[in-house]
């Protein structure tokens, strides 16, 4: 059975973000609203449909600034939806946008949306998605448990045998330390 791992290096999408990304720690609320995004526009889709999307999502989303998406009316909805560039459906754009919402809440309860995934951390994966359906829209098993992993607070993102695993253990994700 082939792996991400055996996959993705070389690739011209899948490459850069399995090398430089996927599974590395991510200290940065827009980085982390972004990854939440993209994988929410992931379901039903290829990794590599939205990986090839994704400048088009930063443009569209205003380079995944927090407070801007989280102001986002219905002008800036509907801009959203006919954006051919991005994937134009009204459950993610609009799950995207009340997310946002919910992240600035976080930032002011916790002061970040990190400090709220640390606060919470470590949670097994089943407490992780009972606690993103209480929080968040369109956050099912596979989007939860692939944020979660893309972003170290969950393994699994990595075979111990791929070489990027051992940079990954090097950043100290969450889920190593705990």
């Amino acid at each position: 059975m082939s792996s991400y791992c055996d996959s993705a290096p070389g690739h011209p999408f899948h490459g850069p973000y399995h090398d430089h990304e996927y599974g590395f720690p991510v200290d940065d609320d827009n980085v982390l609203f972004e990854r939440l995004v993209l994988e929410i526009n992931q379901a039903g889709l290829s990794w590599l449909t939205v990986l090839k999307k994704r400048d088009a999502f930063r443009d569209a989303f205003e380079g995944f600034e927090i407070a801007r998406v989280a102001a986002y009316g219905e002008a800036e909805r509907e801009r959203l939806l006919n954006d051919a560039g991005i994937i134009r459906n009204r459950l993610k754009v609009d799950a995207a946008i009340h997310n946002a919402q919910v992240i600035m809440q976080l930032q002011h309860d916790y002061g970040s949306f990190k400090a709220w995934l640390d606060a919470h951390h470590p949670l097994t994966l089943t407490e992780w998605m009972k606690l993103f359906k209480r929080t968040f829209r369109f956050t099912g098993a596979e989007i939860v448990n692939e944020f979660l992993m893309s972003t170290g607070y969950l393994p699994g993102a990595h075979r111990d045998d791929c070489a990027v695993q051992c940079q990954v253990l090097n950043a100290m994700p969450p889920w190593a330390s705990s």
